[in-house]
């Protein structure tokens, strides 16, 4: 997989178009190539209409392309440039997200240790619960310790759907999963 870093210098967001894919509409927001949010419209954290934003919907052109090929089981990492905006703890979380694999899953307190930071499960939950960028930032890879599934920003239904598109057991047909 490759792991892209997140750009440096702070990208300000002028553009926002819709990409409608399997699991709803997604927002998309930044500067027309630089992501700096992707939102499922009908998520948790959608951020409020800014009017001073234009929307283009024939922008993000590889990042268009790269979701419909995730949603088809083509493309199983992004090579993207991304701009979220956090905290140092924040964007360090969401690298280490990029780095579970696809079809995988990883706990809070795992992924807490793989940075270094053994006793920081709840923060990095924190953290997780308010990237910016789902499913190319892969926040609905983390589950709990028990392996159960916890919260998503886009619905339990939706991080369900992804886990099992990403594992093969979704069949689009009929719209449920496999075992």
């Amino acid at each position: 997989m490759e792991i892209l870093a997140f750009a440096q210098a702070p990208v300000q967001a002028s553009r926002w178009a819709v990409l409608e894919s399997p699991f709803g509409d997604l927002l998309l927001y930044g500067d027309g190539e630089a992501l700096t949010g992707l939102y499922f419209a009908r998520g948790r954290h959608v951020p409020p209409q800014d009017p001073s934003l234009c929307r283009d919907d024939l922008a993000f052109r590889a990042a268009r392309e790269q979701l419909r090929a995730y949603f088809a089981r083509d493309l199983t990492a992004f090579s993207l440039h991304l701009a979220p905006e956090g905290t140092a703890f924040q964007r360090t979380v969401w690298g280490a997200l990029r780095e579970i694999p696809y079809g995988e899953t990883e706990s809070y307190g795992a992924l807490a240790r793989r940075i270094g930071r053994p006793g920081a499960a709840r923060a990095v939950g924190r953290a997780n619960a308010f990237n910016p960028i789902s499913i190319v930032v892969p926040c609905h890879r983390v589950i709990g310790q028990d392996g159960s599934l916890t919260g998503y920003g886009g619905g339990m239904d939706v991080k369900e759907r992804l886990i099992a598109l990403e594992r093969g057991q979704l069949n689009w047909m009929r719209g449920s999963t496999t075992a």
